[in-house]
Formats: C-alpha cells, structure tokens, sequence
C-alpha cells in the first residue's frame, strides 16, 4: 500500500523535493540539453565568470578560499532563480535529510520568501514558535537583530536552527499592526507528528487533522482511519488548515486512502520529458465511498493542496473554507561529488483536470470565513482583524487543549467554536439524508 521512492519529495519552501532516479535525471538532463544550450549567450559567457574568478583570486585584500568563492557563486546563482531553488552546502543538505525524519532541532515553523521577506507559512504544533504565538504570515524583518531583507531560505534555516536550550530572539512585523513585535524563543527537539487529533463528532461523523506530510504519515493515517471506522464511521471531516505540505509521495498515498484504484492525483510538467510524470491511485482506498469533507485555508499550501485539489476535480469530496496558499512547485535535489547539492525547482504539479494553482491557490467549493465566537464576552474582539489562518492557529490552541476529551458537551463546544467545522458537520448531515431517502426511494 505504501509507496516509497528512492528520493525524499518535498513540496514546501523548507522541504527537500527529489523525484525518483534524480541521479539519471541529473545525468540525462546535460545530454539532453547540452546541444539546446551551446549556442547560447549566456553559455558562452562562462568565460566571464572566469575572468571574475581570477581577478579576486589574485588581486582580493586577503588570500580567499577556493571552495568559498565557488560557493558563493553557486549560491548567487541559485538564488537568481525563484525563492525554493538553492545551494545546499554538506551541512545544510545533512541538515535537511534529518529534517524528513520529523525530527530536528529548532524552533518549529514552515517559512518561505513573499515578497522579498522572510514570511511565517505556519508554526508546527506544539513547537517554540507555537506556543509563543507566531502566526501564519507573520514577516521575520530580524534574527537576532540582522535585518532578514535579501537573506535566502537556506540561510534562515541555518540562523533559525540550533542546539536545544540555546535562544533566538526575532522581531516580526504583522499584518493589522503598526508595531513591530520582539519574540526570544529557546530552541527545542522538533518532533512533528502528523496526524494532530482524531476524533469522532455526532452522528458517526469523523474527524482528522493533519499538519503535514512527511516519512510517516500516511502510516498514522491508516492507523487513525482504523480506530475511526471501529466506531462505525460514515462520514469524515478531513482538516488541512494550515497545513503546509511536505513529502509528494506522502501526499499520493494520503489522497489514495480515499480514491479508487487507478484514478489521477497529480501530475508534474517540466522542461525534460522525464520529469513529465503522472500520479494515480494504486489501491482503492479504505474510505473511497465515505462522505467526504475537507478544510483548507490560507495556510495550506503544497501537498495539501494536492490532496484537496484531487478530491475536488474528482468530485470525490467538497473542500470548505477559503483560498489555499498557492505553491504549487517541485523541487529537485541533485547530490553534488562533496556532500553538496542543488535544490532545483524542476517542474510545477497540476491538478487531475490540468489546473495550476501555483500563486494561484485552490478556491473551496463553498467558501466560509473562519468567524471565530468567543466563550466569552472579554474574548469577543480578540480575533477581529487578523489573517483567517492566524485565527484557526488561535482556535486549535483553544479546542485542543484536551483532544481526548470526546464527550458530547466537548463536541458541541468544538462546532460552537469552529464555524468552518460546523459547516461541513453540516453538509455531511445533509448528503447522508439525502442519501436515505435515494436508497428509500429505490
């Protein structure tokens, strides 16, 4: 049921993205289009990166080092292309291969560049960043007290991560507010479990989030889908808010659990013929004939956006909530003969029906706002003009502070809540009468 490639595949601004046979693909992309690119200008000003090389090399105040000056020009020159391609030196590339484990040292956020600034797409549950409050779109304008304007993915990973017990200060500058915020966070072992709560409301209906996708999830998954459907489960509420993607075989397999066997999930396009590949379904899934509901909002992005785009042109399901991110890119990673690497943007994914949502984002198939209600009176204004992904983090913060507690005042109080939730609750209700009367009437 499982599949597994020989490469990790990523789909977020942190994350690794390899398709399968990247070493071949390597190889066969300077065959392929070493002819296409000989003859033109900028291949044949490499001369002029040369000439550069030796001006610094002889005439620089101090001696500099080969293999820093080769790094830097790589660096440059990734960073030329789009925010996720990058340089990875030996310990960054380790660095991000231990991150596929869901396990690692830091604070505990999914960052990306928008808009030449360092841009919060989500804090990782239960992680420094978290409980500290940082919100999906905050912008990072210091680390440390150095300005983050021009500084590339790779180097904030690297400023962000450190040893447990060590300290980072940020100042972050929100949407909705003039002042700029100053947060110290001490580092922790980051230890991501996907499947965040299973749980079952009224009515047999179930309920799954997931706050991303990585070695292994769609495990989890499984095991969650089993503990629901020994309750007698007919209906599901699958949660991706603020989920900000991960692994692209994980995504697959996550979205197989509810198709059937053979049907299209996604597809890659890119400049080479092999990295034009098509994904389907394998098996049928467990929950192929289970209505179905999914959450998205402004903070899912990537794989998550694979997973809902799939079931919404497959009409296997209805997507409730408001526009996804919008990310919508592969990246490849090309192992360099020092421990380095390229991560290079190779290819963009489609949905089943061609749609590319690359800054774009899914639109829901009915739209509701996150109108978060207060428990109480004091609580009533506590949410107005913020982004809706920053009040969903609220919410979850708010509603999971016992997940375990599944009794009926606990339900109740979750919908009261999360008007989002109340509405696919809701829908599902209603397709499972409506399917009633269809098999009364027959």
């Amino acid at each position: 049921m499982r599949r597994r490639s020989p490469w990790w595949v990523w789909l977020t601004g942190l994350a690794i993205a390899v398709l399968a046979g990247a070493q071949t693909l390597a190889l066969g992309a300077r065959g392929l289009v070493a002819e296409e690119i000989s003859n033109e200008p900028f291949y044949q000003e490499t001369d002029l990166f040369a000439e550069a090389l030796d001006i610094v090399r002889s005439d620089y105040v101090e001696q500099p080092e080969a293999k820093q000056l080769i790094y830097g020009a790589l660096k440059g020159m990734l960073a030329t292309l789009d925010p996720y391609s990058q340089f990875l030196d030996p310990d960054s590339y380790n660095e991000l291969k231990v991150e596929t484990e869901g396990q690692f040292g830091g604070l505990g956020i999914e960052i990306t560049i928008k808009d030449d600034l360092l841009t919060v797409i989500s804090p990782i549950d239960d992680t420094p960043d978290y409980k500290a409050g940082v919100q999906a779109g905050d912008r990072i304008v210091k680390i440390d007290g150095e300005l983050t304007r021009g500084i590339t993915l790779l180097e904030a990973v690297k400023k962000l991560r450190g040893k447990p017990h060590t300290s980072v200060s940020l100042t972050i500058l929100r949407e909705h507010e003039s002042a700029l915020k100053e947060v110290t966070l001490e580092r922790a072992i980051i230890k991501v479990q996907s499947v965040r709560e299973v749980s079952l409301l009224d009515d047999h209906i179930g309920y799954i989030r997931l706050s991303d996708f990585r070695e292994r999830t769609t495990k989890d998954l499984e095991e969650a889908i089993t503990r629901l459907q020994g309750q007698t489960v007919d209906g599901l509420v699958f949660d991706l808010r603020n989920n900000p993607g991960g692994l692209l075989d994980e995504a697959v397999s996550v979205a197989e659990l509810f198709l059937e066997r053979q049907q299209p999930i996604v597809t890659t396009k890119g400049r080479l013929r092999n990295q034009n590949l098509e994904f389907r379904s394998r098996i049928t899934g467990p929950l192929n004939k289970v209505p179905l509901v999914v959450l998205i909002n402004e903070g899912s992005a990537s794989a998550s956006e694979i997973v809902a785009g799939a079931i919404q042109d497959l009409h296997r399901g209805v997507v409730i909530g408001t526009k996804s991110h919008g990310k919508a890119s592969v990246q490849t990673i090309f192992p360099l003969r020092d421990g380095s690497a390229l991560k290079l943007t190779t290819s963009k994914y489609f949905t089943p029906n061609g749609r590319s949502i690359h800054g774009h984002g899914i639109a829901p198939d009915v739209e509701v706002p996150l109108e978060r209600r207060p428990e109480n009176p004091a609580d009533e204004k506590s949410g107005e003009g913020k982004p809706e992904a920053d009040q969903a983090e609220a919410l979850f913060d708010r509603i999971e502070s016992d997940p375990k507690d599944q009794s009926p005042e606990a339900m109740k109080r979750r919908k009261q809540l999360d008007t989002q939730l109340a509405r696919a609750v809701d829908l599902l209700k209603g397709i499972k009468v409506y399917q009633s009367h269809r098999k009364t009437t027959d």
